[in-house]
């Protein structure tokens, strides 16, 4: 009987066990995008949560099987929208390996720079999303103000807001502007004020802390077990970012720390340790951006690569990149004609969206929007 009545199209029916099915989504203002949790609950109280994925489905994977290694990276864009650098490099790297292809340095330096450019952005939606969907909505407004403030620079980059098709294979597709440098540079200095004023606005709000604090917690074992990745796995206290321990591009030339959830406001793993991780990363991104553009090193910035790829069919190779949401994998192996024979992509949402189910049992409705939101599932992450 329940099977079924998860299949109908009103929000909520009362069931004959007393319970209520309630779909929450696709179309939900708290599902940061085109995601149904179908939920029973006692009154408030969640009894199950069963996520129905699939609506983003856009078959990028196969796509990748028709076209050339080149003409598919725009399509990695859509991979994550919000996160879309680290989804060109991780493809483009995979591509790189597997052609044998060496990336200028001065590209690789750009590559850092427009990644942490995009991370910024990334965790700014994230923090501003998470904070609106417990209730307060000036903070989102602000966290778009300074978002804002770098799609202005990434555009003067590259020349688009969202879906960059910035980093190519062989390199990026353009150098920095004369002037941009100090524009980013002016950027930073007032972005970590920003920082400074939104912790006493919001992050440390005794309202919004109460919201967050031991929800949702998630133990190291279960965050490994589950496979999550990024700030998500590091906020459950496991000590792990790609970037400094499976190092790629010039990461390992660049000096950072990984923030790791503690139990100083709440318990590790809680939703409001995955909310401070992220504010940490802001102040961490910062400081590598303004590494990048110091030791930026003079000279190309696109490899010469030859008109077509021609690889040896079977062929494979795989690449990892430390995205906004986590450890992002690149799977491909060559086909005949200029064209891979299969692409496959991990990602981090993919594998949050999944422990909603055990972390949502036995939470109020309320609790549930907090415990979704602070693991910054991106819906198209999910589907591909």
């Amino acid at each position: 009987m329940l099977e079924e009545l998860r299949s109908e199209i009103p929000a909520s029916v009362v069931v004959e066990n007393g319970e209520t099915v309630l779909n929450m989504g696709p179309h939900h203002p708290s599902s940061h995008g085109v995601i149904r949790l179908v939920l029973t609950l006692d009154g408030e109280v969640i009894h199950t949560v069963t996520p129905d994925i699939g609506y983003l489905h856009r078959a990028i994977e196969k796509i990748a099987e028709k076209t050339t290694y080149y003409t598919f990276v725009p399509f990695t864009d859509r991979v994550d929208y919000l996160g879309a650098m680290f989804m060109n490099h991780g493809y483009a790297m995979a591509v790189e390996k597997l052609a044998g292809i060496e990336v200028p340095e001065r590209a690789d330096y750009l590559r850092v720079l427009a990644d942490e450019l995009n991370r910024i952005a990334s965790h700014l939606i994230f923090i501003g999303s998470m904070t609106m969907d417990l209730g307060a909505y000036t903070p989102f407004v602000q966290a778009l103000r300074e978002r804002e403030k770098i799609n202005d620079i990434i555009e003067e980059l590259c020349g688009a807001r969202l879906t960059y098709n910035y980093i190519r294979v062989g390199g990026v597709a353009f150098d920095l502007t004369p002037n941009l440098p100090e524009k980013i540079l002016r950027f930073l200095d007032g972005f970590e004020v920003f920082i400074e004023e939104f912790d006493k606005l919001i992050t440390y709000n005794e309202i919004f802390v109460k919201r967050a604090v031991n929800i949702g917690i998630i133990p190291a074992d279960k965050a490994i077990s589950y496979g999550l990745v990024g700030p998500n796995l590091r906020a459950s206290g496991v000590d792990y970012d790609v970037r400094r321990d499976a190092p790629y591009s010039v990461y390992s030339r660049l000096n950072f720390d990984v923030p790791v959830g503690n139990d100083k406001y709440g318990t590790v793993g809680d939703s409001f340790n995955r909310f401070l991780l992220r504010i940490a990363e802001l102040h961490q991104s910062v400081r590598l951006i303004r590494q990048a553009l110091k030791d930026l090193p003079s000279g190309p910035v696109m490899a010469k690569v030859p008109r077509k790829i021609k690889v040896e069919p079977g062929k494979d190779a795989f690449s990892r990149v430390e995205s906004a949401r986590g450890d992002t994998l690149y799977y491909i192996m060559a086909g005949a004609n200029n064209t891979p024979h299969r692409v496959r992509v991990r990602t981090g949402s993919f594998t949050a969206v999944s422990v909603v189910s055990e972390f949502g049992r036995g939470v109020m409705l309320a609790d549930l929007v907090a415990i979704f939101a602070g693991l910054d599932i991106v819906a198209p992450e999910i589907d591909r």
